[in-house]
């Protein structure tokens, strides 16, 4: 038993972290001069489904927000939370990452 939660910890780390690094990069896209939101939102979608699965792409969202008076992009993952290896129906796993936008 101590393995097997040991394991499925391991697999929610791994999800989480690639999901976060998939989030931050998409932000950074958009965030490029000459680039919109959905430009990061379909980075992350497609770093997702290169890493993990399809599933996980799902829940990608992208939105510009203004932060003491600079512009942000921020990429807003949700994807289920893997409970048996990859799969898992119960529980969501929420992630962000945020970019400054360039000014042209």
């Amino acid at each position: 038993m101590l393995f097997v939660g040991v394991l499925q910890l391991t697999i929610v780390l791994h999800v989480r972290n690639t999901l976060i690094d998939s989030a931050s990069e998409g932000a950074r896209y958009a965030a490029q001069s000459g680039h919109v939101p959905a430009d990061g939102a379909a980075r992350t979608r497609e770093l997702v489904g290169q890493s993990l699965a399809d599933s996980y792409t799902h829940g990608v969202t992208a939105t510009t927000t203004r932060i003491d008076g600079l512009d942000e992009i921020e990429v807003e993952v949700v994807a289920p939370l893997p409970l048996l290896g990859l799969l898992g129906p119960a529980g969501s796993l929420t992630v962000q990452g945020h970019a400054l936008a360039e000014t042209p």
